[in-house]
C-alpha cells in the first residue's frame, strides 16, 4: 500500500489524467486536469444513470487520445453513498480512485479566487488539485467475500439495533402494565416468559386463568419440567399489581405487535449469524480466529470485513491506522501535548476492536497478564483505558499474522515480545 505523500505525488505523471468529480444524487460534475494542473477539457455534467457514465467515460477517452494520456485517476468526496455505484464504475474500467477529506476541499476552495464561494464548478477543480498534490486517499472497494462480510456485519448491526429498542420498549410496557412481573421472570425473553406475555399480559388476564390453567398451558410448549410454585408466584404478583389498568385494549395490542416485532428481528438476527459464519469460514486463515480464547463471530467478522484482503498491507500498523488507533500527539517547543488515538479511520472496525478486547480481557489468561503487567509496571503504568489501547495495537499484530502466514495461535510466542515498550494512549 502506497502511503506517503511522496509516492502518491509520483504516480501522477505526464501521462496521467486528473479527473475531479463533484457528487451528487442525481447529477455529477467532473473537471479533467494534466500533471502541472492545466485545465484540459470543459466542465462535464453528466446524470447519476448508465448513460451518465458512458457519457463520462466517452469524455475521458476523448481528451486521453488528444492529450496522449495512457491513464486516468479519478478523485471525489465520499460523499455519503452517493458514490459507491460510479466508484464501482470507474474500479471496472480500471481507472484509479482517490478520496479527499472532505476538509480539505472546504479550506483550499479560496485558493485560485480567494472567495470562499462553493458551487458545483469551483469543487470538481479543487478535488482534482489535491489528487495532483498527492493529498488524498487510495480507494479501496473490497471484492466478492470482503464486501458480503462488510454488508453482513452493517446488517447485523442494524438488527441488533432493533432487537435492543424493541426489548427496552417491551421492559417500558412492563414498568407502566405489570413492574411485578420482573420479581419472577429474570428475563422476559426466556421462553416461558415470553409465552406468558402473549397469553396473559396483564395481571387481570392472570388472575382470571388462575394458577393450573397458567401451568398447564406452559406445558403444552416448554419441554422441561416448569414447577406450580412459578404460576402461583406470578398470580399472587399480579393480586398486588400496581400496575395501570386504564387503556388496556390498545395496550394489549401494543404489547403483541412488540413480542411480534421482536421475534421477527431475533429470527433475522440468528440466520444473519449463521451467514455471517459461512462466510467467514470461506476467507483463508479466518478460522483459526475463532479459536482465540475471548474472540467470537462478530469480532472475527468485523475484522475481517472491514481490513479486506490482509495481504493489501505491508505491516500491522496500517491496520491500526485504518482503525484510528494510531498515536497522535499535539507538542510544541517546550511544551509537550497529551498522547490520543486519532480516532481517524473506520469507526466501525475501531469499535469492534475495543468492545472485543473488553471481552478478551474477561477470558483470555494471556492478554489479561498484559493488561495487569501494563497497569503495575514501574515505569511509566498504563492507566486500564491506555492499556485497552495498546492491547488493541496487540491484537491487530496478532489477527495480522494469523491472516497472513496462515500460523495458529500460539500464546507462548504472543507473549514472547511483551517487553517492548508501549506509548501511552489516552
Amino acid at each position: 500500500m502506497k502511503r506517503t505523500q511522496n509516492e502518491k505525488i509520483s504516480q501522477i505523471k505526464i501521462e496521467t489524467l486528473v479527473v475531479g468529480i463533484d457528487i451528487g444524487k442525481e447529477t455529477h460534475y467532473a473537471r479533467a486536469f494534466d500533471y502541472r494542473g492545466i485545465e484540459l477539457a470543459k466542465l462535464l455534467i453528466f446524470s447519476n444513470t448508465a448513460e451518465g457514465f458512458q457519457h463520462l467515460d466517452r469524455w475521458m477517452r476523448d481528451i486521453c487520445k488528444q492529450q496522449e494520456k495512457t491513464e486516468v485517476i479519478a478523485g471525489f468526496e465520499p460523499t455519503g453513498h452517493y458514490w459507491f455505484s460510479l466508484g464501482d464504475h470507474l474500479k471496472r474500467k480500471g481507472h484509479k480512485l482517490a478520496i479527499v477529506n472532505p476538509f480539505h476541499v472546504k479550506r483550499t476552495k479560496e485558493l485560485d479566487d480567494n472567495s470562499p464561494t462553493k458551487n458545483d464548478r469551483k469543487d470538481p477543480k479543487t478535488i482534482a488539485m489535491l489528487v495532483k498534490d498527492g493529498r488524498y486517499r487510495d480507494v479501496y472497494i473490497p471484492d466478492d467475500i470482503y464486501q458480503e462480510l462488510r454488508e453482513a456485519v452493517a446488517e447485523r448491526e442494524r438488527l441488533q439495533e432493533r432487537l435492543n429498542a424493541t426489548h427496552n420498549r417491551v421492559v417500558r410496557w412492563l414498568d407502566i402494565r405489570f413492574p411485578e412481573f420482573a420479581g419472577v421472570f429474570k428475563k422476559w425473553t426466556g421462553k416461558t416468559a415470553l409465552l406468558t406475555l402473549k397469553i396473559f399480559p396483564t395481571p387481570a388476564k392472570v388472575l382470571e386463568a388462575g394458577a393450573d390453567k397458567i401451568l398447564a398451558t406452559w406445558r403444552t410448549v416448554v419441554k422441561r419440567s416448569v414447577g406450580i410454585k412459578r404460576a402461583q408466584a406470578l398470580v399472587k404478583a399480579a393480586s398486588n399489581s400496581i400496575g395501570r389498568t386504564t387503556g388496556h385494549v390498545a395496550s394489549d395490542a401494543s404489547l403483541q405487535n412488540l413480542l411480534a416485532e421482536y421475534e421477527l428481528y431475533h429470527a433475522q438476527h440468528e440466520r444473519l449469524e449463521q451467514l455471517m459464519l459461512e462466510l467467514l469460514l470461506q476467507v483463508p486463515n479466518a478460522a483459526k480466529l475463532l479459536k482465540i480464547k475471548g474472540v467470537g463471530l462478530v469480532t472475527a467478522t468485523t475484522f475481517v470485513g472491514e481490513t479486506g484482503d490482509i495481504h493489501r498491507f505491508e505491516h500491522p500498523r496500517q491496520i491500526q491506522k485504518l482503525a484510528g488507533c494510531n498515536l497522535v500527539e499535539n507538542s510544541s517547543g517546550k511544551h509537550k501535548g497529551k498522547t490520543t488515538i486519532s480516532h481517524r479511520g473506520r469507526k466501525r472496525l475501531r469499535h469492534g476492536l475495543f468492545m472485543a478486547m473488553i471481552a478478551i480481557l474477561g477470558k483470555n489468561p494471556e492478554f489479561q497478564e498484559l493488561h495487569q503487567r501494563n497497569l503495575t509496571r514501574e515505569k511509566n503504568p498504563l492507566n486500564k483505558m491506555q492499556s485497552i489501547i495498546a492491547l488493541c495495537g496487540k491484537l491487530i499484530r496478532v489477527f495480522y499474522t494469523i491472516l497472513s502466514k496462515g500460523v495458529d495461535y500460539n500464546p507462548e510466542k504472543m507473549m514472547g515480545d511483551i517487553q517492548q515498550p508501549v506509548k501511552i494512549a489516552a
